[in-house]
Formats: structure tokens, sequence, C-alpha cells
């Protein structure tokens, strides 16, 4: 992540397309392995379901939006289930804004897993939000996914997922099947309305562009050429690249001492 002091940029084709700052989000997706997060992934940005698994090791994604004339940038990090490196993690974790945390419905001990990375995520967000002051919600969600297998195979009851979010009104709970594409809409609309985001950043809710049209992706004819029945249009940027390590820290860091250089300036002020 660059500092959001700084304009981030995507590069698409033969053009830079410009999202300011504080309309860039990161949605990290943890879990154990073998649950689906990549498949719920995958039906974010593409629609599809892949049957054949592969191992993620770490997986990063940008899709950027023009909504209503204005540019968002969202990030998709999606995490290893082995997490081979619980550092990498935690700093996953703290660079992120928004949270899917999924398990599996025929799966006791990746339901365990969600709770304890649940517990997780609020510690360090709470140690980072005490340096820095933030007043900021953290929205999250936690899935349960594969609800189109049988009955009998369900090892996690919904009353237990329902429980993990009920004294948090920034926190919801989901049943849904990535195969079978059952609630995942819903969601995505339901975790983009927690965190204050467009509505429209949802899958259904907004017209796919393809890379060939990103050089008039920001033009306001664009929406008048191309886009005759709404306002909202995303494209996936093909070329994203996860911001290195050194990136993450540094965005971490500022953030730290900004806020410490304010508080030094707050106490040398003279009445």
């Amino acid at each position: 992540f660059q500092d959001r002091a700084m304009m981030k940029t995507m590069s698409g084709g033969n053009c830079t397309l410009n999202v300011p700052a504080k309309n860039s989000y990161r949605m990290v997706v943890l879990g154990a392995s073998r649950v689906g997060k990549s498949s719920i992934v995958s039906r974010f940005l593409n629609g599809r379901f892949e049957d054949q698994y592969t191992p993620t090791i770490e997986d990063f994604h940008r899709k950027v939006y023009n909504i209503r004339g204005d540019m968002y940038q969202l990030d998709i990090l999606d995490t290893s289930g082995n997490h081979p490196f619980p550092a990498m993690r935690r700093l996953s974790i703290l660079t992120g804004d928004v949270f899917i945390l999924v398990f599996s419905l025929d799966n006791r001990e990746s339901f365990d897993e969600v709770k304890r990375l649940q517990k997780q995520i609020l510690e360090v967000k709470s140690c980072l939000k005490n340096k820095t002051k933030e007043s900021a919600d953290l929205p999250m969600v936690i899935c349960g996914n594969k609800n189109d297998h049988s009955e009998i195979f369900r090892k996690v009851r919904s009353d237990e997922g329902e429980n993990l979010v009920s004294s948090d009104e920034n926190c919801a709970y989901f049943e849904v099947s990535a195969k079978k594409n059952t609630n995942v809409d819903e969601m995505f609309y339901v975790l983009f309305s927690m965190a204050k985001l467009p509505h429209e950043m949802s899958p259904a809710l907004h017209r796919k562009i393809s890379i060939q049209y990103s050089d008039t992706f920001q033009q306001k004819s664009f929406r008048m050429r191309r886009v005759k029945d709404m306002d909202a249009y995303g494209m996936i940027s093909p070329f994203a690249r996860r911001p290195s390590v050194n990136s993450d820290l540094k965005y971490i860091k500022s953030k730290v001492l900004r806020e410490g250089q304010s508080r030094e300036r707050e106490k040398c002020t003279i009445q």
C-alpha cells in the first residue's frame, strides 16, 4: 500500500487511472485451507467457479470502479490457509480495511480457525487503533461456505455462526455456496454497506467493463456512450501486483507517525 496521502494509480493498457487515496480500500480474505476462499473471490471478480482445487500461497487482485463519476479502488488479498508466515498474516490484517472470514459448514476445525482469526483481527486492529486514535469501524463478514451440501454433512449449526456476530453491528454472518452462487452477492452488498462504500461495488450492481476500454474509463463521456442503463461500472486490473512488504510497513508506520506528530503539535499549542 502506498501512503494514503498520495494518489493511487492503476496502469491499464496505455493509460493510468488515478484513484483518490480516500477511495482506495483493501479487502482481506482469511480462513483455513480448502474452505473456498479463492472460489468466493473468483465469484466476486469473474462470476465463475473453478472445480479444480489449487492451494493458495497468496493472491492479489485489484478492481477499479467508476461510480457516478467517482473513482474507487478495491485491492483484494486472498491469503493462504496454512499461514506459514504469521508475521505476514499480521501485516495483512494491519493493512486491511474490510474482512471476509471463511469456513466450511462441513468442517468444524475451519470454524474454530475463524473464531481464532476473528479474535486476532480485533486484537491487532485494537492495538493499531490505540496508537493512531482511529475511530473507524471494522467491517467484517463471517462466511459459512458450502451450504449446498446435504445437512447430513453439516458440522456447524447456523446459530453458532450467528452468535459470533451478535454483539457487533459491523459484523455479519452468511451461509453461502460459491459453487451454486448462493448468497454471495448479498454477502458483498452487506459488507460494502457496513463499510460505508457504494453498494454498487457488489458484483450484481455494476456493469463489467473490459480492459480494452481503460483509456476512456475516467472520461465523463464514457458513461454517456457506453453505459445507458446504469451509472456504475468496474474493471479488473490484469496488471495488478501486490504492494511490497516494505510498502505495507511504511504505510503502517506513516499512520502511527502522523498521529504521534499530531499529538506533539497539540501539546505545544499555546493558547
